[in-house]
């Protein structure tokens, strides 16, 4: 089994990333820097991270690195203070003892401007304050402020924001110093300053996770960076998923033009860098890693191994034939173990399919994942004496993976209705003749799917002759890799698996999914997500089941009565969850 969690050795040749970023950290002439790193969930950004962590680490002396998980602070009551306080927290232990005292003293003062923040923003928005209104004239007008290039209406918009605000804040003003918010923000960069100076380091602060906070937590916390925090000898490297980020930026600001979301980004992310999208070979060379690293504990040469793929890979453009298993199994001095071999030829066959099927896309956590399936039947099947092969049991996995719900039922059924469980209908197109001669007796789920199946069927091993009645077993037994049942129709089944990893409430996939639901399937729709939702048992964090309920919920009122009641059965709420609902016209208090 592999572990499902980021990693600092590099298996997918992102080092050549790491390296550029680092080298843009380098250059003096580029700081203060903010660089984002983008990609979508399980494409490797926070393996990004580490990794030119540890391209930093080769230089100590030069670098203060200092690593901010935002999801951590979630329920953090000011997103902005808690990243500030890790700063100033880091900023003590490594402050020479002459600006030690000055670095403590950064406490006193992000405690102050945590009061203003709750006074500027916070009790603006609990009044339904649209940020882009006269709150935000009054942060606008203290940046000029700041900038030198304030001026009379400026001052004027301070004092308006404060003056407005503060009417259902009393008491609060009382946390806060003499100083106005100019002087308080000018106060505490000109000190923040001056410890950075004194610790003659570049400041390197990674912000990962960001796109798993709720809207306002995520802005705040770019907010921080922007306005508070980016300084001279500074560099900001902010991993998160692009689309999440300008959801939040749009939930944030009460749904703003496109122009503006493209703008608040461009000026707060001066270069973006996309995780690329990995190709066939590095999903072949992923998968031998994977499995190489599980079948031998010499590091040594398992490290040899890695470091030749990635050479592969680095070469790539070079090199016309494919990576063969036998470059592999001679580079680890296994050219005899016949096991190893078998899997790495199955995960040779499989590349194509993982890098291209529309269910994966060479996403390496969902490559990940797919392996430990496979692991963990293979496991159940030799305890339990099943007759069956890892690589039968890897090519069924790989159809669940890559199909639909309702292509998966249909391939279970067809299995269970054979006799002997052989699927003898596949045996023609497994001989090599095309799957359109054999197209009328396939399953109907699976016409929607045939470009993949042609060339799923042709993998070894072959499943014509076969009894897969156990392999079958193996599958509703064990964790099920998306959502399926037989107690709803195929398409119910399909939108409710789109909605189960819906990733923003502006989703087209999940509307799309939804606008497949005929008359009287939305409750049937519903019953099961929230079946599904039941199963898990974390809700610290935005989980995106929950989101795809809601969307569900927009669509019919049978339906949102179903989850409403379902939310009212928790014993709390969590913050997301409230925050989420709270302007849901469908939600029955």
């Amino acid at each position: 089994m592999w572990a499902d969690t980021d990693t600092d050795v590099d298996f997918l040749n992102y080092s050549e990333i790491a390296e550029l970023i680092s080298e843009m950290i380098g250059r003096p002439e580029l700081l203060p820097l903010s660089l984002g790193v983008f990609g979508s969930w399980g494409v490797g950004k926070s393996s990004t991270l580490r990794l030119v962590a540890n391209e930093l680490a080769k230089t100590q002396d030069k670098y203060l690195v200092i690593t901010f998980d935002a999801w951590l602070y979630q329920d953090f009551d000011d997103a902005r203070a808690a990243l500030m306080s890790v700063i100033a927290s880091e900023l003590v232990k490594a402050s020479p003892p002459g600006v030690v005292e000055k670095a403590k003293s950064l406490f006193g003062r992000i405690n102050k401007l945590r009061a203003l923040g709750l006074l500027l923003e916070g009790g603006a928005l609990a009044m339904g304050v649209p940020t882009f209104g006269l709150v935000a004239r009054g942060l606008e007008g203290a940046r000029d402020i700041l900038q030198g290039t304030g001026d009379k209406d400026d001052v004027q918009a301070i004092k308006d924001a404060t003056a407005e605000v503060k009417k259902d804040t009393s008491g609060l003003m009382a946390s806060v110093s003499e100083k106005g918010p100019p002087e308080e923000i000018a106060a505490f960069r000109r000190q923040f300053g001056e410890v950075l100076e004194g610790l003659n380091k570049t400041l390197v602060v990674f912000i990962d996770n960001l796109d798993r906070c709720l809207p306002e937590n995520a802005i705040h916390t770019l907010e921080a960076v922007r306005l508070f925090l980016f300084m001279p000898n500074t560099a900001f490297v902010i991993g998160a998923d692009e689309d999440m980020i300008r959801h939040a930026v749009a939930r944030h600001f009460k749904e703003p033009g496109e122009k503006q979301v493209t703008d608040y980004l461009d000026k707060l992310i001066q270069i973006p860098v996309r995780v690329p999208r990995v190709g066939v070979e590095e999903i072949r060379a992923y998968l031998f890693l994977l499995l190489v690293h599980d079948a031998i504990a010499d590091r040594v040469i398992r490290e040899k191994l890695r470091t030749f793929l990635i050479d592969r890979l680095r070469e790539s453009w070079k090199h016309t034939a494919p990576l063969r298993v036998d470059d592999v199994l001679k580079e680890v001095g296994k050219q005899d173990d016949e096991a190893l071999r078998q899997g790495l030829e199955m995960a040779a066959r499989m590349a194509p399919l993982l890098a291209h099927a529309s269910r994966v896309q060479g996403n390496p956590r969902i490559v990940k994942r797919l392996l430990n399936v496979v692991r963990m039947r293979s496991s159940i099947a030799k305890k339990r004496k099943m007759p069956l092969e890892e690589t039968v049991i890897a090519k069924l996995a790989l159809f669940e993976r890559c199909a639909n719900a309702g292509a998966t039922e249909a391939l279970h059924d067809a299995i269970n209705n054979a006799p002997g469980g052989k699927l003898l209908f596949l045996a023609s197109a497994e001989s090599g003749e095309p799957l359109e001669d054999s197209k009328s007796t396939l399953p109907d789920a699976w016409q929607k799917h045939l470009s993949f199946v042609a060339e799923w069927v042709r993998l070894d091993p072959k499943l014509s002759d076969i009894d897969l009645r156990p392999a079958v077993y193996l599958a509703r037994e064990t964790v099920a890799m998306r959502f399926t049942t037989t107690a709803v129709s195929p398409n119910v089944a399909q939108a409710v698996e789109e909605l189960l990893r819906t990733a923003t409430l502006s989703s087209r996939a999940a509307a799309t999914a939804i606008g497949t639901l005929g008359p009287g399937q939305h409750v049937a729709a519903m019953e099961a997500l929230v079946a599904e939702i039941r199963k898990s048992a974390e809700w610290t964090r935005v989980r995106p089941d929950v989101r795809g309920a809601v969307l569900l919920a927009r669509a019919s009122n049978d339906a949102a009565k179903v989850i409403t009641r379902f939310i009212r059965s928790l014993p709390s709420q969590p913050p997301w969850l409230r925050s989420m609902l709270k302007d849901e016209t469908w939600f029955e208090e």
